[in-house]
């Protein structure tokens, strides 16, 4: 049996990321590979990510992360894993 955790899956992500201790690492992590898209990460939620819609023809979304910048914006992160070819 193995005894290592792969963050290539989702329980690895959320079991490396997703608990309070590791939200540094995780913010750390974000801003490095986004630092050109937005602007820099200060905090992050990982409560409430379903957002549903106000009526039944609203779309609902599920999404992984909800994140606050520097400048005040809410960004919305969904974690995907695929293959490069």
């Amino acid at each position: 049996m193995s005894k290592f955790i792969s963050p290539l899956t989702d329980f690895g992500f959320k079991k490396l990321f997703g608990e309070e201790d590791s939200k540094i690492y995780l913010v750390d992590f974000l801003n490095s590979i986004l630092e050109n898209e937005i602007a820099y990460i200060t905090e992050i939620r990982h409560k409430n990510t379903q957002a549903l819609g106000q009526s039944a023809i609203d779309r609902n979304s599920i999404f992984d992360l909800y994140c606050l910048t520097k400048n005040g914006e809410r960004i919305l992160v969904e974690l995907q894993n695929t293959n490069i070819v």
